[in-house]
């Protein structure tokens, strides 16, 4: 059985302020998720990493940041010891398994206006 979906193009309405709004809405709330896995599993001693987690989103680009002086180094070394359930890697995990969580929140909005 062949599977296939069928797409209409409808490029002309995203330019629009409303588009891009809820475009740029969307790009927030799968941040703003993605935020909250990593935070399940970032290193924990005394919650300052964890609380430093911001998302910033201007337009449709945002990022996910963490702002204290050790956060690169607590993601990137694979041989430092955590606490169960906690690990190095902390962003780079959810932004990759919540992929296509991430890309469902965006459309939300857009799919909603879109078929209206």
């Amino acid at each position: 059985m062949t599977q296939y979906s069928r797409m209409s193009w409808q490029g002309n309405r995203l330019w629009t302020s409303r588009g891009r709004r809820l475009a740029s809405e969307g790009v927030e709330r799968a941040l703003e998720h993605t935020l909250g896995e990593a935070k399940k599993i970032i290193p924990l001693d005394e919650g300052t990493l964890e609380r430093s987690g911001r998302v910033d989103v201007e337009g449709l680009n945002g990022a996910i940041s963490f702002d204290t002086v050790y956060a690169v180094v607590q993601h990137e070394r694979l041989d430092f010891k955590h606490l169960p359930g906690r690990t190095a890697k902390y962003l780079e995990i959810p932004m990759n398994s919540e992929r296509d969580v991430m890309l469902r929140l965006m459309a939300v909005g857009l799919r909603r206006w879109l078929r209206g």
